[in-house]
């Protein structure tokens, strides 16, 4: 039997964010905005309001969200703020390779961290030279008796100099390319450790990037996940689990913008009449309302795919990321021209959700990237 309607347990869990949401977010967004830096006392209370880490198990002190879960939490955390919400879920993007690949030992040293520290990790995969294209990636970490040296160049990383540990991926066979990559837990305070100041951005600017240089960095033995050589695999795992979530903040920052465009305009009056009156703006409010709604059930169709273990998960979790991220960025645009001279003013949020959309596009594999990954699967 084919449903739609999250059921009650779902229905708490999207009161409860979107409550978290109204409180915390949503009147400190345009500070953080602002101020260009990792939004502390709104991640420190999301701790304090089990916010965080939702789809990790319960032991590891997350909620035991599904991915479906998850996807919901997310949209509520887009509809508020992409920037800071991104904040909260690349901490579960850079846990999520432990919950994956880590020993027992490990994980009960490293969630142990994290909950404890009510602290944040960052997930370090992309370099200078490789986005999109993994096989690309030149850091290297070494094996000299029981230690790694890990030599490298990171860029783009979320959370970096707000994080505790850093997931890495690098090389431990150079000669064997990317089927040595391997993954290793490296705490941030590591002798070696070089964190370039924040990257200036466009839109997110709540969420921190930074690039960061390894010098001879030493990772004991005990810190590797797996085995060597399937960093590759733990990524793209990483991903499929995730990509679902950057699609439900997309729906959620272009259902924000489009619920505030409708309201503006069906109080703007102009020649003795709302806006609304004027077909050019009601099919384009039309059109943002239909768009949602496909990009979010696109979205719950492929975190189901992932909870229930289905072969076309990651197929549908790369259509979800792209389909979401497009909507996203078209929906965010139709907002600011709906409300023309207001919506590209910052007195309006509607211009920082169309900055924000943006960078969905990006990262997690641009939607080109996303495309190809799509072509593969249908082409087998």
């Amino acid at each position: 039997m084919i449903g739609f309607t999250p059921d009650a347990r779902q229905l708490e869990i999207k009161e409860k964010y979107r409550d978290f949401v109204n409180r915390w977010v949503i009147p400190n967004r345009l500070k953080y905005d602002q101020l260009a830096e990792f939004p502390w006392e709104i991640v420190k209370a999301a701790y304090n309001e089990g916010i965080m880490n939702g789809p990790m198990p319960s032991k590891f002190g997350g909620n035991d969200y599904s991915i479906l879960d998850g996807a919901l939490a997310s949209e509520e955390l887009g509809a508020g703020c992409i920037g800071i919400g991104i904040s909260i879920d690349a901490n579960t993007l850079a846990l999520t390779p432990l919950y994956l690949a880590a020993n027992d030992a490990q994980q009960k040293k490293f969630f142990g961290l994290i909950n404890d520290q009510k602290a944040v990790a960052a997930y370090a995969l992309t370099e200078p030279n490789a986005g999109s294209d993994v096989a690309g990636i030149k850091s290297s970490a070494i094996k000299h008796g029981d230690k790694y040296l890990l030599n490298g160049h990171k860029r783009y990383i979320t959370n970096a100099e707000a994080s505790s540990f850093i997931t890495v991926f690098a090389l431990t066979n150079p000669e064997k390319g990317a089927r040595s990559l391997t993954a290793f837990v490296v705490p941030t305070d590591s002798p070696g450790i070089e964190i370039k100041p924040r990257l200036q951005k466009m839109g997110q600017k709540a969420s921190v990037q930074n690039e960061l240089i390894f010098h001879d960095v030493e990772i004991p033995e005990e810190n590797r996940l797996g085995d060597e050589g399937t960093g590759f695999l733990i990524a793209m795992k990483t991903f499929d689990r995730t990509r679902t979530g950057v699609a439900a903040l997309s729906v959620g920052n272009a259902r924000a913008a489009y619920e505030i465009a409708l309201k503006w305009a069906k109080n703007r009056i102009q020649f003795g009449a709302p806006i609304t009156a004027n077909q050019g703006v009601s099919f384009m409010l039309a059109d943002m309302a239909t768009e949602i709604e496909a990009a979010r059930l696109l979205t719950w169709n492929a975190a189901w795919a992932y909870d229930n273990g289905l072969k076309v998960a990651s197929k549908l979790s790369a259509m979800s990321k792209l389909f979401a991220s497009d909507v996203g960025m078209k929906v965010t645009t139709d907002a600011v021209q709906v409300m023309g001279g207001e919506g590209y003013s910052t007195e309006f949020a509607v211009e920082k959700m169309m900055r924000d959309a943006k960078l969905c596009q990006i990262y997690e594999g641009t939607n080109q990237i996303q495309r190809l990954v799509i072509s593969k699967s249908i082409l087998k």
